[in-house]
């Protein structure tokens, strides 16, 4: 039988995320946070509805540039509120506002933002052999160490589960099932 993707990828973009980007492990600032911002985004929607608006969210929140980000003032709020193209609640765009801030107090820590993260893996992605979804969690005992870390370091709209997503996303654990082609794909990337 030949291996299939994770069920959940059943939309042309979630399967185009699927393949390129879910589960691969970044070690880009960057990258690491705009997955912050689109996670803390996504709390109590699908990824599917923020996927459909990532570019504009790219386009809103200068390229997911956490130093330009963090200056976001409450005319850029207000501005904010007005764009359909992202999701017009004033806590999470305020929550990202506080989270870039939070980002770059870390960066300046600990160097880099990727350096304070993957630690709490020892820098090496955690794998795991599910094989079905029903296996996997949505909250870890790790994601709740990570999340109230990054709660105590100003973060919001971080709770545990919106923590695992985002260590899904980035790679810090490999969720692809085993029956999918991606799991071997990004145990190699390692």
């Amino acid at each position: 039988m030949e291996p299939t993707r994770c069920p959940w990828a059943k939309h042309p973009l979630e399967i185009e995320y699927h393949d390129h980007e879910w589960g691969v492990p970044l070690r880009d600032d960057r990258k690491q946070f705009e997955f912050l911002l689109l996670e803390s985004a996504q709390a109590g929607l699908s990824w599917l509805t923020i996927l459909k608006r990532r570019e504009n969210y790219r386009t809103a929140f200068a390229d997911f540039d956490p130093e330009i980000v963090a200056r976001f003032d409450q005319t850029m709020v207000e501005n904010l509120m007005q764009d359909t193209g992202i999701i017009r609640n004033r806590k999470k765009i305020e929550s990202a506002i506080n989270n870039a801030q939070a980002f770059l107090n870390i960066r300046k820590e600990f160097g880099t933002f990727c350096n304070y993260v993957w630690g709490f893996v020892d820098g090496s992605p955690i794998r795991n052999a599910w094989k079905s979804l029903d296996e996997i969690p949505a909250t870890t005992p790790l994601s709740e160490t990570l999340s109230k870390d990054l709660k105590k370091r100003g973060f919001t709209f971080m709770g545990p589960t919106i923590v695992y997503a985002y260590m899904q996303a980035t790679g810090m654990v490999n969720d692809h099932l085993v029956s999918c082609p991606r799991h071997e794909d990004v145990r190699s990337m390692e």
